[in-house]
């Protein structure tokens, strides 16, 4: 969201907030171009919500990841947007090779395809991945015309 000048058609910029304690904040911005001041005032209901979803008035102007407020509502998910662990908890390990490999994967497919592949590796006690692996359990899935 942005607030822009009425007369100057520029974007206003954030001049200060202000929390007097009964719940409420207000915000006010200022025009570059010709010093027109505008301010916000949110009652305790909208202060909630704000906060509620992590955004920042007057504060950064960019998130400081992607899907930052989604990654910080996820309990117990460590790892969860990683698109990549070199060493599976069941301690199968990737070669380089067989990690450039399924690099390749579409994304929306990788960790089905990743866990097909440790589990076919599990259930033959294989340790480590490698492009070989990765073809003998394509056969023996009937995937090799995938």
């Amino acid at each position: 969201m942005k607030f822009l000048c009425v007369d100057c058609d520029q974007q206003m910029t954030f001049a200060e907030r202000q929390e007097p304690g009964d719940g409420t904040f207000g915000a006010s911005f200022t025009c570059p171009s010709c010093g027109h001041k505008v301010a916000m005032l949110a009652n305790p209901m909208e202060t909630r919500l704000v906060g509620a979803l992590g955004v920042q008035i007057g504060g950064r102007t960019l998130d400081e990841q992607p899907m930052e407020l989604t990654r910080s509502s996820m309990i117990g998910s460590e790892g969860a947007f990683d698109d990549f662990q070199k060493e599976d908890p069941t301690g199968v390990r990737w070669s380089p090779e067989s990690e450039d490999r399924l690099a390749r994967v579409p994304k929306f497919v990788r960790g089905m395809v990743k866990k097909i592949y440790v589990e076919w590796a599990n259930e033959r006690g294989i340790t480590e991945i490698t492009p070989s692996v990765m073809d003998e359990a394509r056969v023996d899935l009937g995937l090799e015309g995938m």
